[in-house]
């Protein structure tokens, strides 16, 4: 059994490879609109970095905040 093809359409698509992700840090909103992916990417060079206080969340969460 094959798994289905992606269409590129949103519905289609897992959560996690639609731009529904952010990066923050405890001084910024370090991206956002990411794929999962993406996130995680940047989390990790964000990381590497030295930057502090890094969560990965929803960018809907990350327009709540105040940064």
């Amino acid at each position: 059994m094959t798994a289905p093809e992606k269409t590129g359409t949103d519905e289609e698509l897992s959560e996690l490879d639609q731009p529904l992700w952010a990066v923050i840090s405890f001084e910024n909103t370090e991206g956002t609109a990411l794929t999962y992916s993406e996130a995680t990417k940047l989390l990790a060079e964000l990381d590497a970095g030295g930057v502090h206080g890094l969560a990965l969340i929803t960018a809907e969460a990350a327009a709540r905040f105040n940064t």
